[in-house]
This record gives structure tokens, C-alpha cells and sequence, in this order.
């Protein structure tokens, strides 16, 4: 049931008319708020204050994606860059998540590689650390080659995502791990044919644990990002057997998302780090997440039909 609520939710957010009673409806209003930090960098500034006093670390994301034009592009740069400066000077730890297609992917990979090595180089400057995040299977291949290129250059700078839903992720994992590239590893967000990724949830959960296992055993840094009880459970029970260090790998969640869970682990010396996203396009990154949660979906689908 829940890969179809996913695929319902997902096509009724690209009607006009779902998309106008999410962006006016004080009821979507409040259930925005619960997975977005804000629409300003002093709205994700707050949060992730928040989260250092709770022993937490964060990654902060300026939600957006596809650009269509240059400007655009060469805007989210200078966003960008001013989330490293200003994290920085709050004494918090310049670590941010960008997506490519907001970088100019769309309008060609030069332009992409050419703005995101601007942001990757003002992280080098101030000692940060830029996560280049994984988008649909359409653009697996150019996000994996220009993070490659660009940690080349700044290898401890730059890390990208894989998705274990992917059937190339494995093959993947073992291009990273060759070049000491640090991985942000998922389940994956997005809708995608069964030619290129796993069809069953268990698939996934298996291939989650066993790209999780290699990354803890020779990757560098992995952040095993999931908020998955069991999967926790197996990387808990699976350093603990082969003696890895918590300091030798992170927990990731998303803002707003088992909260109490996220508190549980840094009490019991667990590293983790909270993916706080902000910005005014926020919009597509809130359906995924509610096409995600099914309680979440039905609850949405269900003001959609009244």
C-alpha cells in the first residue's frame, strides 16, 4: 500500500490546484513547518543553534531545484555561500547539502561543475564541507562525475549521496570508497522505474544494510542517513560487533522527523547530524516527505478529495 499512497501523493501535488491549497491553506501551513526550517537563513540559523545544544551538528539546505535559466543558477550560488559564511560566524559548523539542478544542471553539466566548484571552494576556505545530494536516476551519472571532479580538487570538501534503491548503487559504493569520497547513504526519494531501481521495500532494506556494512567497514566517514528503527538497530548492532567507533561514522535524519529518536542516540554517544532545509522553494521537498510518511499521506489526500 504505501509505494501506491507514495506515486498518488506524488502526482496529485503536480496539480495546480493541490499546489494553490498548500501554499494558502493555514492547515498545509502548519504541516510545512514541522519538515521546514523557514523561508530565510536566519530561520535555518535558529535551528541549527538549537540542534548544537542538544549535541547535534546540521546541514543546512537551500531548497530549490531546475532551474531554467543562468541567473538562477549563479543566485543560489551566492545563497550558498552565504549559509557557509554565516554558519561559520555563529560559531556553527559550515556543513551544507546542494542540489545540482539548482546549480544549473539542466542547462549543462560545464555550468553545473563550474557553480558548484565556487561553493565547494568557499567551503575549502573557511574548512566546511559541502554534500552534493543525490536527485532522480536521470542525473545519477553527471552528479556522481562532477563530484568526483570537484573531489579531486577538495577531497575534504565534497561528498555526494547514494541511493540503495538504485541497482547501480553497489558498483557505485565501490567508486567512492576507491577514491576516500565521503557518502551520505539512503533509501531514495524518488519514483523510479523498476528497470533502474529495487521494486519491494524489503529489497531496498537489504540492499540499505549491505552498502551500510561496506561503508562502515573501509568508507570514510559514511553518514548512514535513515530514520528506519530496524536499520538503526542493524548499524547499532553491527559496529558494536566489529568494533567501529561512533566517531568513525554519523547518523543523519531529516528536520522535523523522529525528533525524539534523533535525541535518543546523541544520549547514548551516538553522532548526529539533522538535514534542516529552508527557503521560499519549498514546495517540491514537502511533498516528498509527506509522500513518504503514510499516515502523512493519507491525511493530505484525504483534504484533497474533501
Amino acid at each position: 500500500m504505501q509505494p501506491f499512497l507514495r506515486s498518488t501523493v506524488l502526482r496529485a501535488a503536480g496539480m495546480p490546484q493541490v499546489a494553490g491549497w498548500f501554499r494558502t491553506s493555514q492547515l498545509a501551513g502548519s504541516m510545512v513547518d514541522l519538515f521546514v526550517a523557514g523561508e530565510t537563513i536566519d530561520d535555518a540559523l535558529v535551528e541549527a543553534a538549537r540542534l548544537m545544544r542538544g549535541g547535534m551538528t546540521a546541514t543546512l539546505d537551500l531548497l530549490g531545484e531546475n532551474v531554467q535559466t543562468e541567473g538562477e543558477a549563479r543566485q543560489a550560488v551566492e545563497g550558498y555561500r552565504i549559509a557557509l559564511r554565516r554558519l561559520a560566524a555563529a560559531g556553527l559548523e559550515p556543513n551544507i547539502s546542494v542540489k545540482l539542478t539548482m546549480l544549473g544542471l539542466d542547462l549543462g553539466d560545464a555550468l553545473a561543475l563550474e557553480t558548484t566548484g565556487v561553493i565547494v571552494e568557499a567551503a575549502h576556505a573557511i574548512g566546511g564541507f559541502v554534500r552534493i545530494d543525490m536527485e532522480s536516476s536521470a542525473y545519477t551519472e553527471r552528479t556522481l562525475a562532477i563530484a568526483g571532479l570537484l573531489h579531486e580538487r577538495f577531497p575534504d570538501n565534497v561528498g555526494t549521496v547514494i541511493q540503495a534503491a538504485l541497482r547501480r548503487s553497489p558498483a557505485d559504493v565501490e567508486w567512492a570508497i576507491a577514491r576516500g569520497m565521503r557518502i551520505r547513504l539512503v533509501k531514495g526519494a524518488y519514483a523510479e522505474p523498476a528497470a533502474v531501481a529495487l521494486g519491494s521495500g524489503g529489497a531496498v532494506d537489504e540492499a540499505y544494510v549491505r552498502l551500510m556494512e561496506r561503508l562502515l567497514d573501509i568508507g570514510n566517514y559514511p553518514a548512514l542517513a535513515t530514520h528506519d528503527p530496524a536499520l538503526i538497530r542493524a548499524a547499532q548492532g553491527y559496529t558494536a560487533r566489529m568494533a567501529i567507533s561512533p566517531d568513525r561514522y554519523e547518523f543523519q535524519m531529516l528536520y522535523g522527523v523522529r525528533r525524539q529518536a534523533q535525541r535518543d542516540l546523541v544520549r547514548d554517544g551516538y553522532r548526529m547530524r539533522v538535514y534542516v532545509p529552508y527557503g521560499s522553494q519549498w514546495y517540491p521537498y514537502f511533498t516528498r516527505r509527506i509522500a513518504e510518511r503514510p499516515a502523512n499521506a493519507l491525511f493530505v489526500l484525504r483534504q484533497i478529495f474533501d
